[in-house]
């Protein structure tokens, strides 16, 4: 059995990855010219994965250019972020475990590390401080990378996923003072930014009271194109001997926006349940079998909410916009101007809305439709009036007809 070409819920693979081929030239560039980079966008929009890739690809011919991915989803506090960051510096910097050692000890003048090795190095391998002396020489850790780069001769690239959870720590600002004046001041280290809050990201790196304005670049990572995924769904199928025809192909993208998780995972149910050719049965069921499979957690997203924020959540799923209008405000009961700007805040800080321009959407497709189905009895059936047909030559080609 042929596994499924489309992934979701992790990052994606060097096949299942699509489109990005403007994004990817600029981060590598970046990178490689020595220009710090943050990546924003909204969740599950492929941040990772295209780092990753970015990533792989400088791997295979920039043999003097070490490369380190570290994700912060769990760290929580400042200790845990200078030892991890320390630990994974260290491992780069060398191949060899025994190396690992030597440098452990060999580039700290103020800090003693303490290494511990397990029974495989390579996989239980941990560098730890005391407290105090870390808290007073953090500076030591923070420019680690820049210090073993001038020794060896080497430059580092160090991507930081899911960034914005370092605002979580108690005095973040003085900390993050300091990790701006120490990096700002590498020659060989180049930092790669991002993160699922796009909102803190945001308020991080766009406002100029914050340490970080303007350390660099901004990529502001939009949504796939539909021809781009109309492409890679028919490809995909053709490439694992099955046939989707490019106005369903069309119809996965559309009804799931464009979001890049949701395609992939509608594409994947429907992949699942097609046996030779994907129709519309097949699209169907792969959308209600997506949608059952997530609705226990939509209810629960309903029963958090406050019910003046349900209802701006009626209004934004009836395509309001200007929410303090009169009739607004009274027809869906939202309470007063200052509510519904609480309101768009929580909602937007909790990731179940975003602002696109003057428009606001739901951020999660799926939830959208089960939301306007839930509350406004409508079916999320989109029908063939709505698809704008795409010339069929790659689907010919691929179908034999």
């Amino acid at each position: 059995m042929k596994n499924s070409p489309f992934i979701y819920g992790n990052t994606v693979s060097t096949t299942s990855f699509t489109n990005r081929e403007v994004e990817i030239e600029k981060l590598r560039s970046n990178l490689l010219h020595g220009i710090n980079t943050m990546i924003i966008s909204p969740r599950r929009w492929g941040k990772s994965s295209l780092v990753e890739k970015v990533i792989a690809e400088i791997n295979k011919k920039e043999k003097k250019t070490k490369t380190i991915i570290i994700d912060l989803f769990s760290t929580s506090s400042e200790q845990e972020f200078l030892e991890l960051y320390a630990k994974e510096i260290i491992k780069a910097s060398s191949s060899k475990w025994q190396e690992w050692v030597t440098s452990g000890k060999e580039f700290f003048k103020k800090l003693i590390p303490k290494i511990n090795l397990g029974i495989d190095p390579t996989t239980d391998f941990s560098v730890s401080f005391d407290w105090r002396d870390l808290k007073k020489h953090s500076d030591e850790i923070l420019n680690l990378a820049e210090t073993i780069a001038k020794k060896k001769g080497i430059k580092f690239i160090i991507c930081l996923d899911e960034f914005q959870n370092l605002s979580t720590f108690n005095q973040f600002e003085n900390f993050e003072k300091k990790m701006r004046s120490v990096w700002q001041r590498q020659k060989l280290v180049t930092y790669c930014l991002y993160g699922s809050k796009r909102h803190m990201m945001n308020d991080i790196f766009n406002n100029p009271s914050k340490p970080f304005y303007r350390f660099g670049d901004i990529i502001l990572l939009p949504k796939i194109t539909k021809e781009k995924w109309v492409k890679f769904i028919v490809k995909s199928f053709a490439d694992t001997s099955k046939i989707i025809h490019p106005k369903d192909a069309e119809r996965i993208s559309l009804y799931m926006k464009g979001h890049s998780w949701y395609v992939q995972q509608l594409a994947h149910y429907t992949w699942n349940l097609t046996q030779r050719k994907a129709t519309l049965l097949e699209i169907e069921k792969a959308l209600d079998e997506l949608i059952q499979a997530n609705t226990p957690l939509y209810q629960k997203e309903i029963e958090n909410i406050s019910n003046t924020q349900l209802n701006l959540l009626k209004a934004i799923a009836n395509g309001e916009s200007k929410f303090t209008s009169t009739y607004v405000m009274h027809e869906y009961n939202l309470g007063t101007p200052r509510n519904v700007s609480k309101n768009k805040t929580i909602l937007i800080n909790n990731d179940i809305i975003h602002q696109m321009g003057d428009i606001f959407e739901f951020l999660d497709p799926a939830f959208e439709l089960w939301f306007k189905k839930q509350f406004y009895k409508q079916s999320y059936r989109i029908t063939d009036s709505y698809l704008l047909r795409e010339p069929e030559a790659v689907y010919k080609k691929n179908s034999g007809k």
